[in-house]
């Protein structure tokens, strides 16, 4: 009886302090679910994963699809988005919404996940002969063109907003936040097409690195006009953003290169190329804390890790062990070609997902004419005075006459830069922090417009290049030779004149003519076939043992790389000595060969196992 009446009253006491049953539940029923039921929310989190990565798979496979059938107007981002804004609409179309919440744009996500492995990646990749061969051009449209876009976009914005057709109100600050937004350009849809066709490596270059720096110069204006928002603007007020630019710019810049000097070191004062795995995951961590430190430190993230990757390649990358080489470029890669499909995947649901996005047909009209007008206020002015400055130049160093000769960026070349300047996800992850009422509108905006000119532009890359005469086809003969890891299996040069595979099977003759010559490293094929004599004798039936293979993979780079390549740019004569940037770069050229390398690079012999 005593025990009935313990165990009675502990089950009062338990239901008096329960007062989820007693108190009405205020809820809602996918917190109840994520608070009380672990079970389900599992499972509606695995449904979530479950989506994106199918489509995920079904965007790469797309890819080898259109790869496999040669069809190279159409891209695998395109696709992708498509794929999104299907599957976004029918998830907002299905009862519940913790799905929907699950799969939602989270600028987080993107902005430490995403982003850095394609930073990485860029910089690490980078060829830098092209890049600072036409640097100038790149900083023109990157930094000027940027501030010209931003402030087109935001003065068109304000006007309108201004005439109340749409019961919007912005002040001129948040009008240049989403002119800022809107400035960051991300043409990778145009510039995987441009891969295809092979062209021109300078129009590449130029796009490529200009949206490379634009990325970062966005950012910083947009936190810039955040700054600003609810406080009144003063014509002191525009020096001080530009000096913050510029401090956050350079600050950033530094923080890359330092981490990536230190790294080299490290690497050459220690013995960790014994242990690749280890040295490949240190390079990664090392890189990414470049980036997550400069944000930590209000400077620009995006900046940092692109240079720090540069200088990885440039310095770190030939005091790696062989197979450390090979992993980086890999795993770079991998990483990257991941987050830029996931990324268009992600735009596309986000459409449909966010659920207090509010639609307003004029102002994404007004918005994507904005943009248009925007940029061609930036490519074709800026592109004139690159010319101009050109002519003057050759004029002043040659004595001759510059009217006879080319443009330095062509009436179609700048047509095609003016096409690739299609936004991306870096805008729509910036709207989400913009402030005030109309938060929801712009956001819907911007996502809109950025869908739009991935589609128009991307989708029309393939028509415009042969609307415009861009010649396709061309072969960059100064392209890095260190891509010993493609596909094909290596060949080896033996004393017959004839190549041979290393590895892999030989089912009949003709296969063996696509092989590739991917054992040589730059200028030390020679020495590394000399130091694995091994090689030339291990062949049976055209199969090579994976441990001689493995040998060769795990030896360092046994000398230093030749860096005095060919520096034509298709130039000749005057032309090419006096307007190319190296030769306006000389002297950091020579303080990189005779001070930095020695100091950086380790150039005492090594053995075979990568012993000093």
């Amino acid at each position: 009886m005593t025990s009935l009446t313990l165990y009675a009253a502990k089950y009062l006491v338990k239901r008096a302090l329960d007062l989820d049953d007693d108190t009405p539940d205020l809820t809602t029923p996918d917190e109840d679910l994520e608070d009380s039921n672990p079970v389900e929310n599992e499972i509606f989190s695995s449904w979530a994963l479950f989506i994106l990565l199918f489509l995920l798979s079904s965007a790469l496979w797309s890819s080898y699809f259109l790869q496999q059938r040669k069809i190279k107007a159409v891209h695998e981002t395109v696709l992708s988005i498509f794929c999104g804004m299907f599957v976004g609409l029918i998830i907002r179309m299905s009862p519940g919404h913790y799905i929907q919440d699950a799969v939602k744009f989270n600028p987080g996500y993107f902005f430490n996940i995403l982003l850095p492995p394609i930073i990485l990646n860029s910089g690490y990749e980078l060829h830098q002969a092209n890049f600072f061969r036409n640097i100038g051009s790149i900083l023109t449209f990157a930094i000027p063109g940027t501030f010209i876009s931003a402030l087109v976009v935001g003065i068109i914005l304000y006007i309108w907003t201004k005439l109340g057709l749409d019961g919007i109100k912005l002040e001129f600050v948040d009008a240049l936040a989403v002119g800022a937004t809107l400035s960051a350009t991300d043409p990778v849809t145009i510039l995987s097409i441009f891969n295809a066709y092979k062209v021109d490596p300078k129009l590449y270059t130029i796009i490529f690195g200009e949206s490379l720096l634009n990325d970062a110069i966005s950012i910083v204006m947009f936190e810039t006009c955040q700054k600003f928002h609810g406080h009144p603007v003063h014509f002191s007020s525009f020096f001080e953003g530009i000096g913050l630019f510029l401090m956050t710019f350079t600050i950033s810049t530094i923080i890359g290169f330092l981490i990536g000097i230190f790294v080299a070191l490290i690497l050459k004062h220690s013995h960790i190329r014994r242990y690749p795995q280890i040295e490949t995951c240190l390079i990664l961590l090392f890189a990414y804390e470049s980036y997550f430190f400069s944000n930590g430190a209000h400077m620009s993230g995006i900046v940092s890790l692109l240079f720090c990757g540069i200088t990885l390649k440039h310095y770190a990358y030939f005091n790696m062990s062989r197979r450390t080489q090979i992993a980086t470029k890999y795993v770079f890669q991998l990483l990257a070609q991941l987050s830029e499909n996931f990324i268009f995947i992600y735009l596309g649901l986000s459409l449909f997902t966010e659920v207090e996005l509010v639609f307003k047909p004029l102002l994404i009209i007004i918005t994507f004419a904005s943009i248009c007008v925007a940029r061609y206020s930036a490519v074709f002015p800026l592109s004139n005075f690159l010319n101009f400055l050109f002519r003057t130049r050759f004029e002043k160093f040659s004595g001759m006459n510059a009217n006879s000769i080319p443009d330095e960026i062509s009436h179609s070349y700048q047509m095609m830069i003016f096409w690739a300047g299609l936004r991306g996800a870096v805008g729509v992850a910036l709207a989400m922090g913009f402030q005030g009422e109309a938060k929801w509108t712009l956001l819907a905006t911007v996502l809109v417009v950025v869908v739009l000119t991935v589609i128009l532009f991307g989708g029309t890359t393939a028509s415009m290049l042969e609307i415009l005469g861009i010649k396709v086809g061309c072969v960059d003969e100064t392209a890095d030779s260190d891509d010993e890891f493609e596909i094909e299996a290596p060949r080896i040069a033996l004393s017959n004149s004839t190549n041979t595979p290393v590895m892999g099977h030989r089912k009949n003759q003709s296969q063996s003519t696509h092989y590739k010559d991917v054992v040589q490293h730059r200028n030390h094929s020679s020495s590394s076939v000399s130091s694995h004599p091994d090689l030339l004798d291990a062949f049976d039936d055209g199969e090579l043992l994976s441990n001689d293979i493995d040998d060769l993979i795990t030896a360092p780079t046994p000398s230093l790389p030749n860096h005095n390549r060919s520096r034509s740019d298709g130039g000749a004569g005057v032309l090419g000595a006096f307007l190319s940037a190296e030769e306006h770069a000389k002297w950091f050229t020579r303080f990189d060969e005779e001070v930095l390398k020695p100091v950086l690079l380790d150039t005492l012999p090594k053995n075979r196992d990568g012993e000093v």
